[in-house]
């Protein structure tokens, strides 16, 4: 098999390479740090092509695909992308529009290219990797949450689709809590609440993806807090969203 894995120079996709290529899986990974990349190749038994790309570019992304199309890719990973943190009217609006085409344009892009090709072999797994944002708007992070609500429902009517017409292609989401990763750097923010370590991250979300769950959450708080979301009113959760937010720690800039 072969995979490919964006933002895999660090975090949940560097971890998720690590796993894949231990079970035997040839590796397309992208990322901007070509560096990064080079060194994780060295790390891994199997066969890797690093591909140093910036994914917020819509002509990057298909170019991308075009590299690879005659490929057979029988795994996508979309796990590029990354968080603003701060009231909206104060955050930057160039970082968030490049929050936005990297969390959103490639991954909607990159899914709907593969799979196609998917489509047509009646075979091949996606995962799009979204947050346990997607499941409620997030005051402070009203742009980052908003990316990955997108992301989930994108995802979730892809799935019925393929479902309806009976397709053997695979789609899922991925929607954890706090990861202890690089993304409290570039959010610059430090979460209240007790992270979880990268590798256990991709372990369960890779676990899950061949088990052909459609949505993943892992830990048992984040399962809860995707029920509390269905039973409690909505303004009380604006609320209590807004009051978890606040609890973060902002990091100061480099």
């Amino acid at each position: 098999m072969k995979a490919l894995i964006t933002g895999a120079s660090s975090g949940i996709g560097k971890e998720m390479a690590i796993i894949l290529s231990e079970m035997g899986c040839d590796l397309v990974l992208v990322a901007r740090r070509k560096r990064r990349l080079e060194e994780l190749k060295k790390e891994l038994k199997t066969n890797v092509e690093v591909i140093s790309m910036d994914l917020s570019s819509s002509y990057n992304c298909m170019k991308l695909y075009n590299k690879l199309k005659s490929e057979e890719i029988d795994i996508v990973i979309n796990n590029a992308g990354f968080g603003v943190f701060g009231e909206f009217t104060e955050t930057k609006l160039d970082t968030e529009l490049d929050m936005i085409d990297t969390n959103i344009k490639a991954v909607h892009m990159l899914t709907k290219l593969f799979l196609t090709d998917m489509r047509k072999q009646n075979k091949g797994y996606i995962l799009n990797i979204a947050s346990s944002a997607s499941f409620l708007p997030g005051p402070l992070m009203a742009s980052y949450y908003a990316t990955k609500a997108y992301v989930f429902n994108l995802t979730e009517a892809i799935s019925e689709e393929l479902r309806q017409n009976q397709s053997k292609v695979y789609i899922g989401t991925f929607c954890p809590g706090p990861v202890d990763s690089e993304f409290n750097d570039v959010a610059k923010v430090k979460f209240g609440v007790k992270a979880i370590s990268s590798k256990e991250a991709a372990a369960y979300a890779i676990t899950k993806m061949f088990q052909r769950k459609r949505i993943i959450v892992p830990g048992m708080l984040m399962k809860l807090n995707c029920v509390c979301n269905h039973v409690i009113p909505r303004k009380l959760l604006l609320r209590i969203s807004y009051h978890i937010q606040s609890e973060k720690e902002v990091l100061n800039e480099k």
